[in-house]
């Protein structure tokens, strides 16, 4: 998923090539126009482009992502997916899983879990776009 997970996801394909020298096919999906807050968050939203170029039907799709916090992302990646076809199975994996879902959303796959207060929020950094690889705990009431 656009931004932070497109990079994860490349990693991640670049460590399955070098392992098994198997190039799993990867696709980049924007999910802005399925959230069901965009009208509420962004006056103008900011759509980016899907990119997949495969055909996803009976296939193993893993959604990436770096944060997973109330599952509204997810969701709106599962609405987005289903647009394109339809998947032999849908799996998450993310990054960071920070708590405090409003769906019934689950990661499959998690590299940390950091409980979090509902004041704070964590913040991914990647070399792609953010110049280092950092993860940060902020509180977000002290702004």
């Amino acid at each position: 998923m656009r931004t932070r997970g497109e990079f994860i996801a490349e990693r991640i394909q670049k460590e399955i090539k070098r392992i098994e020298n198997k190039l799993v096919p990867l696709g980049v999906l924007d999910v802005t126009l399925y959230r069901d807050d965009f009208r509420q968050r962004l006056k103008q939203p900011e759509v980016s482009v899907t990119n997949i170029t495969f055909d996803i039907t009976e296939k193993d799709v893993i959604l990436i992502d770096d944060v997973l916090y109330t599952g509204r992302t997810a969701r709106a990646a599962l609405d987005a997916i289903m647009d394109l076809g339809r998947p032999q199975t849908v799996q998450l994996c993310v990054l960071i899983d920070r708590g405090h879902r409003e769906l019934p959303i689950k990661a499959d796959f998690v590299g940390k879990n950091i409980p979090t207060s509902i004041n704070e929020e964590v913040k991914v950094k990647l070399k792609e776009i953010d110049e280092q690889d950092a993860i940060y705990l902020i509180d977000s009431s002290e702004n």
